[in-house]
């Protein structure tokens, strides 16, 4: 049996699965973000490690003791600072946190060919800008900095006493030439660090240590071996079988991502896409994110009442698709894809007296799924052809809200027995592979097909003005 641990923005999960892949347990333990000033996001690492042992304590005694080897996957770009002695310096600054967007123009100044290194854009939510944002901001604090570690590193860190991280994940921090897949000197010396600073590199699949003798004991396991994993969606990607160029997936977690892996690095900088090292070795991935789409569903239950998810997709389907004019911009935490823009805010435009609480669930339902439409616009623009999705993700259990998007993306969708699993699934089939030597071709076979949407050609239609009026209206947003 093999254990994966995802640690999310919104809690810590922990999955064992066979050596078929299988679930055989599962459990999950909730987490905070703290939100103290406009545009921060942050959370205590010691929380992360607590929700962790908590999600992995809840797993049967009985399963725990078989488990074999531990994969992790997790929230990408957190910037984790610790002292000599590992302990946290300052609350981690998260993913979709958006203080430092002064200081990536000051990086891609530093660096003019920070866009071929690293593939990518300076973002905000990128790691290295918020290590500029630090040593600006936070001097005393800078200068009492030993390492940096992502959030799954962290967990890492507590379980075996190891630096160490994966490449997937290491990718996302803007300090990675990922073409070489080996830290760039020139982007770590633009911030003030140096490679002593960073964790050890590995592939997804490679034994990065050993459970320490204090956590097995606690855990009831022996001190198995700790694959690297991977960022959660790289890990996500992997437990569905998206690891051959060209296979594409959908996950709908408190961000939206579209996944795309690649035979070799294949950027867009320009339109904010991502281009990142996969978590297998000889793979990249291009995405395209936004930071908000199931959060948004649960932001719109509780803005019209609704109970949960569940009965806001209900309200949503009792109005039905472009029922109204009611536009949702979903930027409740700015934009990456393809705007990167962290100062943009969400928005409801064109309601009227008619304007109901299922026209406004509707509404946002609509608004992600357009949200989507323009990052998988961006990758095409990339030059990679996306025919059909594999959806992922929390968001996946709505048939309805799948509906609109593949109408909206043009593109099928593909739901699988156990998407909902997310990350965690391919964490522990990472664990599997660091165990076995066991390859993907064996090892990351796609689940069962539980239900594929096409897209519907006259609910397309009735969208196409809706998202030709959301394109237009996001200029005028950005100025309020």
């Amino acid at each position: 049996m093999f254990l994966g641990i995802d640690l999310g923005t919104s809690g810590a999960k922990a999955v064992v699965i066979s050596p078929d892949g299988a679930v055989l347990a599962q459990a999950t333990a909730p987490l905070s973000v703290s939100r103290p000033h406009d545009l921060w996001s942050e959370q205590n690492p010691d929380d992360w490690w607590s929700a962790t042992e908590a999600a992995v304590s809840a797993i049967d005694p009985a399963i725990r003791a078989g488990v074999l080897a531990i994969g992790l996957a997790g929230q990408m770009h957190g910037a984790t600072l610790l002292d000599a002695s590992d302990r946290p310096l300052r609350p981690a600054i998260l993913w979709n946190d958006g203080r430092s967007f002064a200081e990536c123009a000051d990086l891609e100044a530093a660096v003019p060919d920070l866009r071929a290194i690293t593939g990518n854009i300076a973002m905000p939510g990128f790691t290295a800008p918020k290590l500029l944002w630090v040593r600006t901001h936070e001097p005393e604090v800078f200068a009492k900095l030993a390492a940096v570690l992502l959030p799954k590193d962290y967990v890492r860190l507590r379980m075996s006493g190891d630096r160490a991280s994966d490449l997937s994940d290491s990718a996302g921090t803007l300090w990675l030439d990922v073409g070489a897949r080996r830290w760039s000197e020139a982007m770590l010396d633009a911030c003030g660090l140096s490679t002593h600073q960073m964790p050890s590199l590995h592939e997804g699949n490679a034994v990065t240590g050993r459970l320490s003798a204090n956590v097995a004991r606690q855990w009831g396991m022996t001190q198995v071996p700790i694959a690297a994993g991977g960022g959660d969606n790289a890990a996500g990607a992997a437990g569905v079988g998206v690891v051959n160029d060209g296979d594409a997936l959908l996950s709908l977690g408190t961000s939206g991502v579209i996944f795309v892996a690649t035979g070799s690095l294949r950027a867009n900088p320009a339109r904010a896409v991502h281009a990142f090292c996969h978590c297998l070795p000889g793979l990249w991935h291009q995405m395209a994110v936004h930071l908000s789409a199931a959060s948004c569903i649960d932001w719109a239950a509780r803005l019209t009442g609704a109970a949960g998810p569940a009965e806001l997709f209900a309200l949503a389907e009792s109005a039905g698709a472009a029922a109204g004019p009611e536009l949702f911009l979903p930027y409740l935490s700015g934009e990456r894809t393809p705007h990167n823009d962290a100062r943009v805010r969400g928005a409801f435009l064109a309601l009227d007296h008619e304007t109901d609480p299922a026209r406004l669930a509707q509404a946002v339902l609509e608004g992600v799924a357009f949200a989507l439409a323009d990052g998988l616009d961006a990758l095409r623009e990339a030059g990679t052809p996306v025919t059909g999705l594999s959806v992922i993700g929390g968001g996946s259990r709505s048939a309805y809200w799948g509906s609109i998007i593949a109408a909206a993306l043009g593109a099928p969708l593909t739901y699988l027995n156990g998407g909902e699993v997310g990350p965690a699934l391919g964490a522990a089939k990472l664990a599997q592979m660091a165990l076995t030597g066991e390859g993907a071709a064996t090892v990351c076979k796609p689940p069962q097909v539980s239900n594929i949407i096409q897209p519907d050609p006259s609910l397309a239609e009735r969208l196409a003005p809706k998202l030709a009026r959301y394109r237009a209206a996001y200029p005028h947003v950005r100025q309020v």
